[in-house]
């Protein structure tokens, strides 16, 4: 299960360091370009919750299959597109696949394990929820560099054909089988609250997206406050229904369960930090520096390694440690990733002292990131699982796209009111940047510690 977890967040970075490469090779424009990265993200983003639904009506194991051969097929069409149009298509249903197949982990996870496995479980689903986005963006260097077999930047998708073939092979022979006659089961997929809220994450995504590609439009800004409204009329409609004894999408108890809001919060905070980071950063070693894919890529691979070891193992950390390791996280990330742009800020690599900041952002991530998600789902219902698993699932991936737009946005910006390009120029834009993401780091410390008080 967790393989194809990280199997499917790699697509989500694993384009980046490949952009310049289809970009060539397609003749594509940055518009284009833009939707061949965001177009997986955004059906991701999506239909998360609704996939997590359809586990809950379907069974979690069909569903996890299901979404692993379409997630399959769709990789293999993305490595044999022949345009722009095509790529872009078979993205979407790349992410759509993800999508029915993702929430099917966290779920079949809470069903099947119990106590300290679970936690165990938990532990290891949150290390490799995140290490995926850094993992992506070097395994997409290698196999661009590697040019296997003169393909260019094929092998980004078709790489998960394989995998996905062995996956769907053992799969069918160790997942249990769905039990017949659930309770939950019985429950409607929620038609309205599903339209609901894929127009409003529909209509908050796309001009994250390309609204900087767009510069801004008129258009953008009117589609995020129609978000807004969607969002509020959502949530009034699914209170509605839960109170008429209705099934809504997401159940208001899963919201009102102890330290689901502020993991949220949380969630949603390190994964905009670990988002913007990783986009600005490769936007300045490539742009800037003009590293090659292989380097870019390579050049994540300490912050990848450290937040899966971090991730994997602070349960065994002292007893006297664990209330303190979430605010530590959060606290450790904004010196580190504000470290990172001071020792870049001349247009130099950074030296060794680089290493020692990325290693304390993988540190700092993996700290403010791991612990949330275990605690918060270690004693979530079974009954509430699949729910659970789309919320915080939906929440990542948002937080991801938010934590691109908004950092990646700064980046360009300042870098055009620069008006000059080079190493330098670069640094300096990306120094402004890793301010901004140092206090927002910081603000996910406080924030999470204002709310618990009250």
């Amino acid at each position: 299960m967790l393989t194809a977890q990280f199997m499917a967040l790699l697509d989500v970075f694993i384009v980046n360091v490949a952009v310049p490469t289809i970009g060539s090779d397609l003749h594509a424009s940055g518009a284009g370009l833009q939707l061949v990265v965001a177009g997986y993200s955004i059906a991701y983003a999506v239909l998360l919750i609704t996939g997590a639904r359809l586990g809950d009506l379907l069974g979690h194991r069909r569903m996890y299959l299901t979404g692993l051969v379409l997630f399959t097929a769709a990789s293999l069409a993305c490595g044999l597109a022949q345009g722009t149009g095509e790529l872009i298509a078979f993205r979407v249903v790349q992410g759509a696949g993800s999508a029915v197949m993702i929430p099917q982990v966290l779920s079949l996870i809470q069903r099947n394990f119990a106590g300290e496995a679970r936690a165990r479980a938990l532990g290891a689903y949150a290390a490799v929820l995140a290490t995926g986005a850094a993992a992506g963006q070097v395994l997409g260097g290698i196999l661009v560099s590697a040019d296997l077999f003169g393909a260019g930047w094929r092998p980004v998708f078709l790489v998960n054909v394989p995998v996905g073939a062995v996956l769907l092979a053992v799969g069918a022979r160790v997942l249990p089988r769905d039990a017949a006659g659930e309770p939950e089961r019985r429950r409607g997929l929620d038609l309205p609250g599903l339209v609901l809220l894929a127009a409003a994450v529909s209509l908050f995504t796309v001009p994250l997206v390309l609204g900087q590609e767009e510069d801004w439009p008129l258009w953008s800004w009117l589609s995020l406050a129609a978000s807004v409204l969607l969002f509020a009329l959502f949530c009034g409609y699914e209170s509605r229904l839960a109170r008429r004894g209705g099934a809504p999408l997401i159940a208001p108890r899963v919201l009102r369960h102890p330290g689901i809001g502020l993991a949220v919060l949380r969630i949603m905070a390190v994964m905009a930090v670990n988002g913007g980071f990783l986009f600005v950063l490769t936007l300045h070693v490539q742009g800037g520096l003009g590293y090659s894919a292989l380097r870019a890529g390579l050049t994540f691979a300490p912050t990848a390694v450290v937040f899966g070891l971090v991730g994997l193992t602070w349960r065994s950390w002292p007893a006297s440690w664990q209330r303190a390791l979430i605010p530590a996280g959060f606290v450790i990330a904004a010196a580190s990733v504000a470290g990172v742009g001071w020792t870049l800020r001349d247009g130099g690599d950074g030296g060794v002292l680089l290493y020692v900041a990325f290693t304390g952002v993988g540190t700092g991530l993996a700290l403010g990131f791991s612990p949330t998600l275990t605690k918060a789902l270690a004693t979530v219902r079974p009954e509430d699982a699949a729910d659970a698993s789309g919320l915080l699932a939906t929440v990542t991936q948002l937080g991801q796209l938010i934590g691109v737009a908004a950092f990646g946005t700064l980046f360009l910006n300042r870098l055009e009111s620069l008006g000059a390009s080079g190493a330098y120029t670069s640094a300096d834009a990306l120094l402004a940047c890793m301010y901004a993401l140092a206090v927002a780091a910081t603000l996910g410390a406080v924030s999470g510690l204002v709310l618990r008080r009250r």
